[in-house]
């Protein structure tokens, strides 16, 4: 099949919805199918290459004032760059990660072409919001129109997909679209058995994501100086973001700034390891649809503590893989830190737990599922069978 994956999060930012498109193009590009993926351009100029069967299509963009890195497509350009990608060359099918600038461009040029479109949902408003500095009741009410605009654009779609049950019925509630759940998915082969060791033979509790609001990095720096320890733990977040200031202030407040290591954004191989040697991953975050790098940590065998927030239980579940603990309160993430670190045995059944909930999430199984909607739809095409009141629509 000729395959067209779209995004406004390019790979570069260490995103999510990027690291997850990329992802599924390397997957189908494996099974011998002709893939582009369009992304914003990480330097700028818009730009286009070939790694294989994959085509890379980068969008002209501009830096995001205040955006820590944050490049986006302005709508008018992306619009007539989308126009020309999809015109003459021959898709079978449209895939869209983003409602923004690329997504919106890419999926209208595929309607006005009559091509079928898939749209994965990887936004929550709760991610974006935060950084924009306005009242309260302004943010409010800006959450509210940025789900009713994802509703209006994701409400012309063949199909919508988002990554997990709870993710579906979020978007259900919010926006009234009906959505099917298919797993980001996680290539196991990649990730090492958990070996819980670390060559200076401290345990290690890691994170790994942007360090912003949302994520509540600063309720694990206060839970992780809390913990009581004959043998003091390491504490090591991995990501870049706006509080990281603010995060090496407060460790030296704590007294345990000896102890919290900044490593910034890691190597693909670094990462795997720090997953493989951590003896505990921590996911505090609140605004989390799947999340990836939890993913990944139960891909590699690690005992989990997570917010018990949106579709975080879907990866840890209480007492068997891990923990978790309401995000209003952090006295629980204490206990449970305490918990891990002080119960080799408990680390271990729970590593051999996080093995088996992760095969469900294959890699593997989330390309057949993807490639059997793409077949069906374009089957749905030839047939004219998609009407207007086949689509995907808001209630």
């Amino acid at each position: 099949m000729r395959i067209l994956l779209a995004a406004d999060q390019y790979p570069e930012f260490h995103n999510g919805a990027g690291a997850a498109t990329e992802r599924l193009a390397a997957g189908f590009a494996g099974r011998g199918h002709r893939v582009t993926v369009a992304y914003p351009s990480a330097d700028g100029p818009g730009s286009r290459r070939c790694r294989g069967t994959v085509d890379d299509h980068r969008l002209a963009s501009v830096a995001l004032p205040h955006g820590q890195g944050v490049r986006v497509c302005l709508p008018s350009r992306a619009s007539r760059e989308a126009a020309d990608l999809i015109t003459g060359t021959g898709f079978d099918v449209v895939h869209v990660h983003s409602h923004l600038p690329v997504g919106r461009a890419v999926l209208a040029a595929a309607q006005r072409t009559g091509l079928p479109v898939v749209a994965t949902n990887h936004f929550m408003p709760e991610n974006l919001l935060p950084h924009i500095p306005v009242p309260d009741p302004v943010r409010h009410r800006l959450a509210a129109w940025a789900w009713r605009d994802l509703a209006r654009v994701f409400g012309r779609a063949d199909l919508v997909t988002t990554p997990t049950v709870r993710a579906a019925e979020l978007l259900a509630d919010r926006t009234g679209l009906r959505a099917i759940p298919v797993s980001n998915g996680v290539d196991l082969s990649a990730y090492a058995p958990h070996t819980d060791t670390d060559p200076d033979g401290s345990p290690i509790v890691l994170f790994v994501g942007r360090l912003e609001d949302e994520k509540r990095v600063q309720d694990l720096l206060r839970a992780f100086a809390a913990v009581p320890l004959p043998n003091p733990a390491r504490l090591v977040y991995v990501g870049t973001g706006s509080r990281l200031p603010m995060l090496r202030q407060l460790a030296d407040t704590l007294g345990v700034a000896d102890r919290v290591e900044f490593w910034g954004n890691v190597s693909t191989e670094r990462l795997r390891r720090a997953y493989t040697a951590c003896a505990v991953f921590c996911a505090p975050g609140i605004a989390e649809l799947q999340s990836l790098v939890t993913l990944e940590a139960i891909a590699s065998g690690a005992p989990v503590i997570a917010a018990d927030a949106v579709a975080l239980p879907h990866l840890v579940h209480h007492g068997r893989n891990g923990y978790t603990y309401p995000p209003d309160q952090p006295r629980q993430l204490t206990s449970h830190l305490t918990n891990l670190l002080t119960s080799p045995a408990v680390r271990h059944r729970m590593s051999l737990e996080s093995r088996r909930i992760a095969r469900i999430h294959d890699i593997e199984t989330t390309l057949d599922a993807y490639l059997c909607c793409y077949q069906e739809l374009c089957r749905d095409t030839r047939r004219g069978d998609l009407v207007a009141s086949d689509r995907v629509t808001a209630a």
